[in-house]
């Protein structure tokens, strides 16, 4: 086995001269090239099963000085190059010391080579730090161990020339080595277990003693985790368990002769700013930076008063676990990296002399700026009015009072711009909205309303050329800008539920005089409710249905209205009035209704969500690439879109095809936002972030994708069409609204708030900027109005620096992040394949430059509570974040997914119903569609939220309820298992925590779970479930299901009966099973289950179910059950594993169920210590091939035969605290290229491979069932799979959940169709001498705290097949054979 990907966290970063990035995750050694734009250059795995805590380079040989400004290396004054140097590199970790040469090539800065120098150095102890002597001719490291220990270590031979410890020899978790040229100059700074830093020198007296303390600092109430030494200063920084950062002052340390610093050490500053520990600290001239576990790097400014100037967020939850600063440049410029527990890396851009000024937009701006109102009246309505690229100190204010005047703040000055008449005293609304008129011109309009349905339209710079218009006789309740299609909509919103509409018309003629147009349209008609008035509005354009309008109203309901897209009786296409074309579909009651309604001279809506958004209305409704996006105050955003309504209500035939023309709108995903932040007011979404080659300087390296808000939904030219396949896809986004007295910008994703301003609550006026484009840049100020005074956030005569510097408050992202905390569950979905763009060379280590070809689409559920979509190529070991769902309130505790490929799509889309589950009872189903995007060339995500179960919910509502006991709401979902599926539902089996085995239907159509039974059989903690399919020869199909206990005991239930009658059955008619046969099998819980069926010849009769299970006892089990049909006759032998230790068979060993099934257990085979500690996942990689892991990082395989259980070898996973697996099977193909190379490519396959003959009477006919979280493939497709496969016709391949998930065509020799297209080549370049052209593969993920997928080779898997021929399963693999 051998590593394609890893995701661990980061515990390791170093600068290298500002022009690297030298990263550690786990034992791989990453280099990041910082010029001309960061991108990952070289990778090697260097501490084998160690993980990276420190690099230390050494200097360059014979490296000049570096140009700052240039970033150019090697280059001579005279202009010749030099010969490439290298750089050494201390890689340490655990305890073991590595020795790491880094080749640059300077004439190329892109092309770095990593090589390893001499053998792995391991000690006695754990190494803390390492340092190089740099006054020793020879190669000499000086390192720090876990024991008060200090060491002189020989890198040339590895071997230890000095060894002191300290006279306090207790256990450290932190050192920091001072050293100078020799070992005498050395001192070495500890922090003790005891919340103690000792300073000592290793170095005095004689060596057979131990080395006094010399120094002892007291302060900190908790362990250190990281000491920092600023020489210049002479002053110590320690970060601690306690959540504190210390300053000392000590005096000089170190140097020629080895000083002690100061006698009297004193405590300068105490610096609390985290929210847990703190895991790192770094002193640079002036500041101080800290990283802990609240997932945030703090900068301090200890020379003003210990203030955080500055707060660098970016990580998801688990906590930042490295942090690097680099030194500064001429221009005072520092960067900032930083590794979280999440696998992430991020790099910011620190100025250092703008530290002061800044201030982080993520907590609470508690200095606000009073912008000293001094107009008649009190401020009601606030706006901003300015160029949407215009800068903070360039906006205008615009205020209206309660006296109906309008002031305009500019230049810190108030003056009146329109006075109204007295109709629009007391009472008045505003709206305010910047366009262009012709070039560069842009002109702000101003709309205000009154109680008498009087609106005064005028441009804020040309107050008297202003228009009056009539809105009814009622009040305006509210007023809309929209722009769309070079037109400009005002859309007010009167009495009875009407909502005017106006298109304005601006005209600028020669002498630059503005004069208004107006164009009066259908008003529309809101539906009969209580609060009948509009309050948010979009307008779309498509060019098969015209202008669209969504509306949300303030009753909660999103409305749909419809104009143009007329249709005419003759079948031909008009044009209305706005130049939009309709098609004739010849629809007489289309026809019909718009005759009403131009009667009527109101627009009914087409499609209305009642009160989706609950009582309290709609804040704001947008369209953004092909979705819509509304949030309302009932503390959720819902992504939907416009659709046709379904065929069973609405058809009309067209050309022999289908076509419905009535629209819906249709709610894909609920979000919510964080607990108490309930008042939401719109969404902004976040700026993709897309590189540009070729490009020099900073500034440019990461350039971002705008897009308009009003996109249209679809394209409406040939030209467009590229572009429609990557719409529709949901973009990653932020929310605004009010928590608590903070008017908040939270990312739902991250889980924090990016902006808090006080402003004392929801029930005030309010405007952001910027907004315009509905974009969130990374910062912004809010001006709003309290208690009769216009109040900003920043001060408006100024320019924020963070705006200046083009903001980027999260920095840029090297790597993504996955999970920061633990991933307990882990499902694959398929296989995406892209398109190659063009001629591509060969790929660099692990940069993938657009060639990817084939994507492994996983989806992973951890302890944060969220769920991620993931894309990984398993050839360069690339991972891409498609989408994070977060709505489960408790941890995941395992997902399983019924997935399609779409077919005759060559794998370029998947689609799967995912079903999640977890703590407090929660489950939740998402449609996902997974395709590829032709613009970023990764794969994309869309979100569809089906629906959304919970117990507790669930009790809520029963009918007398009162009598009986409310269940436990702590219960957790331990383990889901699809049972059957069909195209109305599909049924789950779900093992609880309080002992009960409850089953679900799922319906996708009526978007709703309902509970059918629930049985408490095993009356404790039911750990796990999985399914068996079988059929006879008559095509009678039977569903067996396995339950496993913390009690070590597997129930066997039948469901056939259940299965059949999903459709017709309610739950109320249907009562729970009873266990057919229990298998003792383990001493303790039984964790994990994997279950598949074996079917016997026609003479023989039957099958054979073979359970495969894994407890926390360590042991591996694997029971075997013949299955007798009925009506099959019995037979005399029995097969299976025979026994390698003590049957554990219990007296009752067969039975008869209801359905006529014959169970009978047969003796069991078991291996009592197949893991260190608990066995965690077992799975099933192909037959006679298992795949276990544990808590001890050990990746076993087992390959089951007639004669028992034989271990093939293990791997050392670098996951810790592993709790999941995912295994599928690939093919390995080799494509020429050239005469001595051939590039190895891996093409997936079905999960399991499943080998059928169609008449073979002594051969096994293996059909792969599922392990824990899985399902089994349906056995009527098994016969139909065997039909084609000997006929070598497509087969339809079978997934774990029985979809369809591929069309392959299986020859002579087994090939793949597919095999023939065009597909990326990996990095992996390998000799072609005695190599299979085409073989199989194997891929097993596991995950933990992070994820790690490895490659089975080829000889692996055909070790393991037991089915080809039992004569030669004699054949053993050596742990040294595998890992080669």
């Amino acid at each position: 086995m051998e590593t394609a990907a890893l995701v661990v966290p980061v515990t390791a970063l170093e600068f290298l001269q500002d022009a690297f990035l030298l990263t550690g995750e786990g034992p791989v050694l990453t280099v990041y090239s910082l010029q001309p734009r960061p991108k990952v250059c070289a990778s090697l795995s260097v501490l084998q099963h160690y993980r990276i805590h420190g690099i230390r380079p050494r200097g360059p040989a014979d490296v000049p000085e570096q140009s700052s400004s240039t970033g150019t290396f090697g280059e001579r004054k005279d202009g010749v190059s030099s010969e490439p140097n290298f750089y050494d590199l201390a890689v340490f970790g655990g305890k073991a010391v590595r020795l790491v040469r880094l080749h640059v090539d300077h004439q190329d800065g892109e092309h770095l080579r990593l090589e390893i120098l001499g053998p792995l150095m391991e000690l006695q102890d754990w190494a803390l730090d390492v340092r190089w002597l740099s006054g020793d001719k020879h190669l000499l490291l000086c390192v720090a161990v876990a024991h008060n220990t200090a060491l002189l270590l020989d890198v040339i031979t590895g071997s230890v020339l000095v060894q002191r410890s300290c006279l306090e020899g207790c256990l450290l978790y932190s050192a920091l080595l001072l050293v100078h040229e020799s070992w005498a100059d050395t001192i070495l700074v500890g922090g003790t277990v005891f919340n103690q830093l000792v300073l000592w020198k290793p170095e005095g007296g004689d060596e057979r003693d131990k080395a006094p303390v010399e120094r002892r600092l007291l302060g900190h109430s908790g362990v250190i985790f990281s000491i920092s030494y600023l020489q210049e200063q002479g002053w110590l920084a320690s970060a601690s368990d306690d959540r504190s950062v210390r300053l000392w002052s000590v005096g000089t340390l170190g140097g020629p002769g080895g000083k002690c610093g100061d006698l009297n050490p004193a405590c300068l500053r105490v610096l609390y700013g985290h929210q847990a520990r703190v895991f790192s600290v770094c002193l640079t001239p002036g500041k101080v930076f800290s990283a802990g576990e609240d997932g945030a790097c703090l900068v301090w400014d200890w020379a003003g008063g210990g203030k955080v100037v500055r707060t660098l967020k970016g990580h998801r939850a688990g906590g930042v676990r490295a942090l690097a600063i680099s030194k500064e440049t001429g221009g005072e410029e520092r960067w900032v990296a930083t590794g979280g527990a999440d696998g992430g890396v991020r790099l910011w851009r620190v100025e250092g002399s703008e530290e002061r000024k800044e201030r982080m937009e993520e907590a609470a701006t508690e200095k606000l700026s009073d912008l000293k109102f001094a107009g008649q009246g009190l401020p009601k309505v606030v706006c901003i009015a300015g160029e949407e690229d215009s800068s903070w100190s360039q906006n205008k204010f615009v205020v209206c009072t309660d006296q109906g005047l309008v002031y305009q703040y500019s230049d810190e000055q108030w003056e009146m711009v329109w006075q109204g008449v007295p109709e629009f005293q007391a009472y008045c609304v505003m709206e305010t909205i910047t366009v262009s008129v012709t070039g560069s011109t842009k002109v702000s309009l101003c709309a205000v309303g009154n109680l008498s349905g009087s609106i005064q339209v005028f441009p804020i710079s040309h107050p008297q050329c202003g228009i009056l218009l009539t809105g009814g006789s009622g009040k305006i309740h509210s007023l809309i800008w929209q722009e769309a299609k070079n037109s400009i909509y005002l859309l007010a919103s009167g009495s009875e539920g009407l909502v005017y509409r106006w298109c304005i018309d601006i005209k600028l003629d020669e002498n630059h005089s503005l004069a208004l147009g107006v164009n009066r349209l259908l008003p529309f008609l809101l539906p009969p409710c209580a609060k009948r008035w509009l309050t948010a509005a979009v307008c779309l354009h498509c060019t098969l249905w015209g202008f669209l309008w969504v509306c949300g109203d303030r009753r909660g309901s999103l409305l749909l209205f419809q104009e143009g897209g007329k249709l005419m009786n003759d079948g031909r296409k008009q044009t209305d009035k706005k130049g939009v074309e309709s098609e004739e579909t010849g629809s007489e009651v289309m026809e019909e209704r718009e005759r009403k309604e131009e009667d009527d001279q109101t627009l009914q809506p087409r499609s209305c969500l009642f009160g989706v958004h609950g009582k309290q209305g709609v804040t704001s409704v947008c369209a953004y690439q092909g979705l819509l996006y509304s949030a309302g105050r009932d503390g959720c955003v819902r992504v939907f879109r416009v659709c046709p309504e379904r065929p069973e209500s609405f058809k009309e035939k067209t050309n022999g095809e289908s076509l419905g023309n009535k629209l819906q709108l249709e709610v894909l995903r609920v979000q919510r936002a964080c607990k108490g932040m309930e008042w939401l007011e719109r969404v902004l979404f976040l700026e993709p972030e897309i590189p540009v080659e070729g490009e020099e300087g900073w500034e440019n390296h990461y350039k971002t994708k705008k897009h308009n808000l009003t996109e249209k939904l679809e394209g409406g030219s040939g030209g467009e069409e590229e572009n429609i396949e990557n719409k529709g896809r949901e973009a990653r986004f932020v929310i605004v609204g009010f928590h608590a007295v903070h008017f908040v910008v939270w990312d739902p994703v991250k889980q924090e708030r990016l902006l808090a301003v006080p402003c004392g609550g929801g029930h005030r006026s309010w405007s952001l900027w910027p907004s315009h484009k509905g974009v969130w840049p990374e910062y912004g100020a809010v001006v709003f109005i309290k208690q009769g005074a216009v109040l900003a956030s920043h001060p408006p005569g100024e320019a924020p620096s963070w705006a200046v510097n083009g903001g980027r408050s999260r920095g840029w992202g090297l790597r993504e992040g996955v999970h920061g905390r633990g991933i307990g569950c882990v499902c694959r979905l398929g296989t995406i394949r892209g398109i190659r763009k063009g001629s591509q060379t060969k790929i660099e280590q692990r940069e993938v430059d657009r060639v990817e070809d084939l994507w492994e689409i996983m989806v992973m559920g951890g302890e944060d509570t969220s769920l991620t979509v993931l894309a990984v190529h398993p050839e360069s070991g690339s991972v891409k974040v498609l989408s994070v769902i977060t709505d489960h309130i408790s941890s995941v505790r395992t997902v399983t997914a019924v997935t399609r490929q779409e077919r005759g799509s060559g794998n370029k889309s998947v689609s799967a119903l995912l079903v999640s589950a977890g703590g407090r009872a929660q489950m939740q189903c998402y449609r996902l569609l997974i395709g590829w995007d032709k613009q970023r060339l990764v794969p994309s995500c869309q979100v569809i939220q089906v629906a959304s179960h919970r117990l507790d919910e669930q009790w809520e509502r029963r009918r007398n309820r009162h009598k009986t006991v409310k269940m436990d709401p702590e219960t957790r979902y331990m383990s889901a298992v699809v049972v059957d599926e069909n195209t109305d539902c599909c049924l789950l089996a779900l093992a609880c925590s309080d002992g009960a085995l409850r089953l679900f239907s799922v319906s996708e159509v009526k978007r709703q779970i309902d509970l059918l039974w629930e049985t408490f059989y095993h009356q404790r903690c039911v750990l796990s479930v999985a399914v068996c399919s079988l059929q006879d020869g008559k095509g009678n199909r039977y569903k067996l299901l396995f339950s496993a206990a913390t009690d070590g005991k597997i129930a066997v239930w039948d469901l056939t009966e259940a299965s059949f009658s999903s459709s017709t059955t309610s739950s109320s008619t249907q009562p729970p099973p009873i266990p057919c046969l229990d298998i003792p099998a383990h001493q303790s819980g039984v964790n994990s289950l994997a279950v598949w069926a074996e079917k016997l010849g026609q003479q023989e009769g039957g099958c054979l179910v073979t359970v495969a299970s894994g407890g926390d006892d360590g042991q591996l089990t694997v029971s075997t059950i013949r299955v007798q049909y009925p009506g099959d006759g019995k037979t005399g032998g029995s097969r299976g594993l025979s026994q390698m230790s003590e049957p554990l068979v219990p007296p009752q060993t067969q039975l008869q169920n209801s359905n006529g099934l014959h169970l009978h257990l047969q003796p069991q085979s078991h291996i009592p210590l197949a893991h260190a500690a608990p066995l965690t996942a077992l799975k099933l990689l192909s037959p006679g091939l298992l795949v276990s892991t544990s808590s001890d990082q050990r990746v076993c395989l087992w390959r089951l035969s007639s004669t028992g259980i034989s271990h093939m070898g293990a791997l050392c996973s670098h996951v810790a605290d592993a709790a999941g697996l995912a295994v599928w099977e690939g093919r390995m193909i080799e494509e020429e290229e050239g005469d001595t190379k051939s590039i190895t490519r891996f093409e997936s396959e079905q999960e399991v491979v499943i080998l059928r003959g169609k008449e073979s009477q002594t051969g096994l006919k293996t059909m792969h069932k599922t392990a824990e979280g899985e399902t089994g493939g349906r056995s009527n497709r098994d016969q139909e799979t065997a039909d084609e496969a000997e006929s070598q016709e497509p087969v339809e391949s079978l997934s774990e959940t029985g979809d369809p998930v591929s069309k392959t065509s299986v020859g002579k020799r087994g090939e793949t169709a597919g095999e023939s297209d065009s597909v990326g080549t990996t990095q992996n370049e390998v000799k072609c001498e005695s190599m299979k052209k085409k073989g199989k593969t194997g891929w097993v993920l596991v995950c933990g705290q992070g994820f790690q997928l490895l490659r089975v080779t080829d000889t692996e898997m055909d070790a393991g097949m037991w089915t080809k021929g039992r004569e030669k399963e004699n054949h053993r693999v050596t742990l040294q054979e595998e890992l080669e």
